[in-house]
């Protein structure tokens, strides 16, 4: 019988807080009879959001395309919809059911090239598009090609996603953490930049490549043309690539803000040494498509021997799967004015985006009206990455711990108190040291996906909670 001794030390090493003890604990309450806010992870159709009616009709289609032959067919699809699933099948006769390609079906990848030419006006080249099962697939691709040698390091921003954090334990390279400027918006700071890489070269770490979500997952920051120029440029000075996540592109909320793309604006630096990864999923976004597990990896600046050993890792899991590469094309080329089913696809569209707007700015302002609590309201993404202050116990001195004292003490402090919450409120949320946080600070993330009357009742119930929370440390 295989023991715990027996597995790979570097997935026992891995953590990924978004699916941990705390969610656990939640589903066994839920069994018990409890209602649960999950507010721990992006998964819009868990959480009540429907489907976009066209994505669901088309999948219909191509799933059982008897379909298409029964008569009175029209009554209950549009015509476009069927008219796109025709063309689909013959563009991929052998239909759902069979591998394609290892790169993805071929107009597939030139429909997203055709997708990233008209939202930054630049040129894209489907040869250099693969597909991917979601975002997450794609990461662990550029994790497996970089990763060369044990002292190969990734500078990764804190607070991160645990994706990356977890995928470089699990290839056994080095964490490089940068934290992000939480005065400034969560903005990324070039000298926080230099002082990371410099500390892991004195360390002997070789950097290898840095990792930007943008916008911000779990911070919900929308970074600036000029923030992401300054990044390009100290990849280029350190000889790094850019692992650019863009999963929540079109979750933009904030007033005059709007998404820049790292490829957009490396194409406008003419920069053609720095080589980018850039993620996007159907996960996201307005479609909130998780379970059908479709996204894509768009490369630039790569030469074709490299390329050619990024096929050959894509083949080793033959294809990504049939349905979401589907999705990610409807993704990228939705219904245009004219087409039957535009109306209501725009309509749909326009209520998700508009209801995580308002959620977002429910959300913020409520939980910054608690003493003790801070927030940015959300700017873009799904998420609030939220700092609150509890009072130390009597006779203990964080500043007298050394740094790794001092970090589990802050995270058993901020683990503590979101299992509190949990068991008193029934509201799920994220440890911010699952995320990383700067020492002397704790946070929890949390999403604003639940339905209104949920996030309503969540600001209340949190109020009640950290009053009484606080209360409690202080007279112990």
């Amino acid at each position: 019988m295989t023991k715990l001794s027996d597995v790979n030390s570097k997935l026992l090493k891995a953590r990924y807080a978004v699916r941990g003890k705390i969610v656990i604990r939640a589903q066994e309450l839920e069994e018990q009879g409890r209602k649960i806010i999950y507010c721990n992870i992006g998964n819009p159709q868990a959480l009540r959001q429907k489907p976009i009616t066209f994505v669901r009709q088309v999948l219909s289609l191509l799933e059982y395309p008897a379909l298409l032959e029964q008569p009175g067919a029209e009554k209950f699809f549009p015509a476009d919809t069927v008219r796109r699933a025709k063309m689909i099948l013959e563009k991929n006769p052998a239909g759902t059911g069979a591998y394609t390609q290892s790169a993805g079906i071929p107009f597939i990848r030139k429909a997203i090239a055709e997708f990233i030419e008209k939202r930054d006006g630049i040129p894209a080249d489907p040869n250099r598009i693969m597909l991917t099962d979601g975002a997450s697939k794609g990461v662990h691709t550029v994790f497996t090609l970089l990763t060369n040698k044990a002292n190969d390091g990734y500078m990764i921003p804190i607070p991160q996603y645990p994706l990356y954090s977890a995928a470089i334990e699990l290839y056994g390279a080095r964490q490089i953490n940068y934290f992000l400027d939480e005065k400034n918006q969560w903005r990324l700071d070039e000298e926080e930049l230099t002082r990371s890489i410099e500390g892991a070269r004195a360390s002997g770490v070789n950097p290898v490549a840095i990792a930007v979500i943008n916008p911000g997952n779990p911070t919900g920051a929308v970074l600036s043309r000029k923030n992401i120029g300054m990044v390009i440029r100290f990849a280029k000075k350190h000889g790094l690539a850019i692992m650019a996540d863009e999963v929540y592109q079109e979750n933009v909320y904030g007033e005059g803000l709007e998404f820049h793309s790292f490829a957009k604006v490396m194409h406008e630096l003419g920069e053609k040494e720095v080589t980018l990864f850039s993620f996007h999923s159907v996960s996201k976004g307005f479609l909130g498509e998780c379970g059908h597990r479709g996204g894509y990896l768009e490369i630039r600046n790569m030469p074709d021997d490299v390329y050619a050993e990024v096929i050959k890792l894509l083949s080793i899991g033959l294809c990504s799967n049939v349905d979401g590469q589907i999705v990610t094309y409807l993704m990228a080329a939705p219904p245009q004015p004219g087409d039957e089913s535009y109306e209501l696809y725009s309509k749909e569209r326009a209520a998700i985006l508009g209801d995580l707007k308002e959620k977002a700015e429910i959300l913020g302002k409520g939980l910054n009206e608690i003493e003790g609590m801070k927030t940015d309201i959300p700017e873009g993404a799904m998420y609030a990455f939220v700092r609150f202050d509890l009072p130390h116990p009597k006779g203990i001195d964080p500043e007298a711990m050394s740094p790794d004292e001092r970090h589990k003490y802050e995270a058993a402090r901020d683990s503590k108190y979101c299992l509190r919450l949990l068991e008193g409120t029934g509201i799920c949320v994220v440890p911010g040291s699952g995320f990383g946080q700067h020492p002397g600070t704790l946070h929890f993330r949390t999403t604003f996906l639940p339905p209104k009357e949920d996030i309503l009742a969540l600001v209340e119930k949190m109020k009640k909670f950290h009053a009484s929370y606080v209360a409690k440390l202080r007279e112990s």
